[in-house]
């Protein structure tokens, strides 16, 4: 398993999803979104796994604010969340081509 997840330290999502790797061994890489946020192509392969619309969190602060509701284009949504990743729903969990959005330990002992 080569587990990378991204999130932010203060969500509660994100601090089980470490827990649940860390208490079962298994490595992982953890990329805080507030200091690096996705690239186009991490973007890509998670949105190919899961889809573009369950990588966005509508309640964010800023979500009303980036009118992605009213945005019919993949592309400027994609743009807006690399620019503004605390619109992203976290944990991202990626192993491989396989990923999941939340937390999501169902998914993952499949993985093991």
């Amino acid at each position: 398993m080569n587990i990378q997840f991204f999130g932010t330290k203060k969500c509660f999502d994100t601090k089980k999803a470490e827990r649940y790797f860390k208490e079962r061994n298994i490595k992982y890489q953890f990329i805080d979104l507030n200091i690096k946020g996705l690239s186009n192509g991490e973007l890509q392969s998670v949105k190919k796994a899961v889809g573009l619309n369950n990588l966005i969190n509508t309640k964010a602060k800023d979500y009303k604010k980036s009118n992605l509701s009213q945005i019919r284009g993949d592309e400027i949504k994609e743009d807006i969340l690399l620019k503004n990743p605390q619109l992203l729903k976290t944990p991202i969990v990626r192993n491989g081509k396989d990923a999941t959005v939340g937390y999501a330990p169902e998914i993952w002992t499949t993985w093991e």
